[in-house]
């Protein structure tokens, strides 16, 4: 195994180390190596850390903070699966698809409003308002979401028209992972105080 690592290209050590995280998926344990893990990737500048399993260029602690608080066990189990996919999606090194990581990152957040809402088929332009009404989401913010969501569903967007993927790069899929988790740990806040 040793002589392996040693002669192996560099991110196959990456790859490997997903093996070995998706295989202790369950438990405290898995969390507490994967945060150990990242301490020595931080230790050793290296660029990468790893997040849900899922190895990723999210370095800054408090990205890696919003994107893990987000995929937590919590009231918004759709939104955690589209989450996930959508770190999937971007990192997947052999064929990364930012098109469909934007998609399931503004997915996560339209299934989060959904569950808050309590309109389980609605589109997230028509639960915007109500998380205005409802939720006190300041005008503010009900405008950048609202923009956010327009820029995946117009003509050219992500969800409805075919995008080419020339046209998106991984700085988009990322804005949108990183961005998407922090409404998600808004909404959550926001329904813990509601209550």
């Amino acid at each position: 195994m040793r002589g392996y690592f040693f002669t192996c290209n560099w991110f196959e050590v990456y790859d490997f180390l997903e093996v070995v995280l998706s295989f202790k998926k369950s438990g405290k344990n898995n969390d507490q190596f994967e945060k150990q893990l990242n301490t020595f990737l931080e230790s050793e500048l290296s660029t990468y850390r790893f997040i849900d399993g899922v190895c990723t260029d999210i370095t800054t602690e408090n990205e890696i903070d919003e994107v893990k608080e987000a995929l937590e066990v919590g009231p918004f189990e759709g939104a955690q699966n589209h989450l996930k996919r959508a770190l999937e999606l971007l990192y997947d090194r052999e064929k990364p698809d930012f098109r469909n990581s934007i998609k399931e990152s503004i997915s996560a957040v339209e299934s989060a409003a959904r569950s808050i809402t309590g309109k389980p088929k609605a589109n997230l332009s028509n639960l915007i308002p109500l998380l205005e009404s409802q939720h006190n989401l300041h005008p503010v913010l009900k405008e950048a979401l609202t923009k956010l969501y327009g820029y995946t569903s117009d003509e050219g967007g992500i969800r409805h028209a075919m995008m080419e993927s020339p046209n998106l790069t991984a700085a988009d899929a990322r804005f949108f992972v990183i961005s998407c988790s922090a409404f998600i740990n808004y909404l959550k806040a926001n329904l813990q105080d509601s209550k």
